[in-house]
């Protein structure tokens, strides 16, 4: 089958492509074709990303798109390829590893600036190791509602341009069918693409990667502003500043990501590799999502230190070219001031505190420590706070506690607040920023379960939601209700 993106009945569609990846040369990536899966269908579509993309929007949905995503043909221009990289696994070194499932089909420039797409389940990769190179239906619509519901709630992620199945079979705990996820970012590169040359003593190639980085991501490190000229060590401050404040935002919305491994860490400060990630029901600081993880490293509390851990061992592979290890640690400790900072600035504005007043951080945590004791749903309680500002009426919020009189005695501090700090509480805020709809594991499970009986609807009823998450959409209720007691037996691992 030759189907290109000027096929006839398709339309143009708007590829136009850069390889700048492949132009750093063959020690950092293995040209590899995808595995062509059989009898592809569609899955889902992100039409909203594709016009942000300027792709042509007749042609996403047509047979030719199909196929092409599904990598049944590769797109006149397009030069696949797979990464090598390496990394630490649950605090392990792992040794090499790479693109085991992922294909880089190349750069396009967008109106959003240079984009890359990638092919995820694509097939056997040298980096494969023991895996088949594919993933699965369930892994990967969880990986396209997620990737979008966070870009919605304005946490930098990777994005997701279309889900394509296939009937072809594979093996994880059970036999599941295949499926291929278009990723969208401007870089898909990792720490442990760092790791990789580091520890292999390749310098010339380790410099090379940062220049590249550096040049196309973060011009303003070239001249190493605030370290006499060393931009390797504005680099790392520079990852670990974007780092940081991703990391406050996934605190501050009660997100999971599961497997925090240096390999699962983008340089950019985006979310990468949505595996057995989880968005908390009732509030627990010590919940693990993740079931592989058998000694809680990747526990939701775990998340700021684990993180500051994985920007340390960046921060060893880019000793060489630093060069001074006092200088990589005030690069680093970038993180430490800026977390904290940043976490509290999120809390606030879901408080509806317009600035900042001694005394926030034990007022915040002091409702976080009896919300964790309650066992408090996250996401019902901060709309209900929401709209208990705006309406004068808590009892909703109230409702939520089983120590009543806990909850007086913060509700008593917090509604003092405008007479004792002169801050209006701003309901407007808080309602951009307490999201009425997330995705919890429940409906991604119940828009997996229809999918796999080739009932769609729900998927893209989840997109449309998840698309604009603080609106109310009236007729969803149930979409942003308690989660059901069956709930709390789905397992997610790390097989996809």
């Amino acid at each position: 089958m030759n189907l290109s993106c000027n096929d006839g009945e398709s339309g143009d569609c708007g590829l136009r492509w850069n390889n700048r990846f492949a132009s750093l040369g063959p020690a950092f990536f293995t040209r590899q074709l995808p595995q062509p899966l059989p009898a592809p269908y569609w899955v889902a579509t992100n039409q909203a990303l594709a016009r942000e993309l300027d792709l042509n929007a007749d042609w996403l949905g047509s047979e030719a798109a199909l196929h092409a995503f599904s990598g049944n043909t590769v797109l006149p221009g397009s030069e696949p390829l797979a990464s090598v990289y390496s990394g630490h696994q649950f605090g392990v070194w792992a040794g090499q590893l790479g693109d085991g499932r992922a294909l880089l089909l190349g750069e396009l420039q967008t109106p959003q600036g240079p984009m890359e797409l990638q092919l995820k389940g694509s097939g056997l990769t040298p980096y494969s190791r023991m895996g088949d190179g594919r993933a699965v239906l369930r892994s990967s619509i969880r990986e396209f509602l997620c990737s979008e519901a966070m870009h919605a709630l304005g946490i930098p992620t990777t994005r997701a341009l279309c889900i394509t199945g296939s009937p072809e079979p594979v093996r994880r705990e059970s036999i599941e069918t295949a499926a291929v996820v278009t990723r969208v970012a401007p870089s898909f590169i990792r720490f442990g693409h760092f790791e990789h040359f580091a520890a292999r003593g390749q310098l010339d190639e380790l410099r090379q990667l940062a220049d590249y980085v550096i040049e196309r991501h973060y011009p303003e490190c070239l001249e190493g502003a605030g370290f006499d000229g060393n931009r390797y060590a504005a680099l790392l401050q520079a990852v670990s500043e974007r780092t940081a404040a991703l990391v406050a935002q996934w605190q501050a919305v009660g997100f999971c990501h599961g497997v925090l491994n240096t390999d699962n860490m983008s340089i950019l400060g985006l979310t990468i590799d949505y595996g057995p990630f989880q968005f908390l029901d009732a509030f627990d600081p010590d919940h693990i999502c993740n079931h592989s993880d058998h000694q809680g490293r990747y526990a939701f509390k775990q998340q700021p230190p684990v993180v500051y851990w994985n920007l340390y061992r960046l921060g060893q592979a880019l000793q060489p070219l630093i060069g001074d290890p006092a200088i990589a640690m005030v690069a680093l400790e970038s993180f430490k001031a800026l977390f904290p900072a940043e976490f509290m600035a999120r809390m606030r504005a879901k408080l509806g505190l317009t600035t900042a007043h001694d005394g926030d951080d034990t007022l915040i945590d002091s409702l976080l420590h009896l919300m964790a004791d309650n066992a408090v749903d996250y996401p019902i309680f901060w709309r209900r706070l929401t709209h208990a500002v705006a309406s004068g009426d808590f009892e909703p919020v109230r409702d939520l506690f089983a120590d009543r009189a806990g909850w007086d005695r913060w509700l008593l501090s917090f509604k003092e607040l405008p007479a004792l700090t002169g801050r209006a509480l701003d309901a407007n805020l808080m309602l951009k920023n307490n999201p009425r709809y997330v995705l919890r594991n429940h409906l991604g499970e119940q828009a997996i379960r229809a999918a796999q009986e080739g009932n769609y609807s729900e998927v893209h009823a989840l997109q449309l939601l998840l698309e604009r998450p603080f609106d109310e959409h009236p007729g969803f209720e149930a979409h942003a209700g308690f989660p059901p007691d069956w709930a709390r037996h789905i397992s997610i691992s790390c097989s996809s």
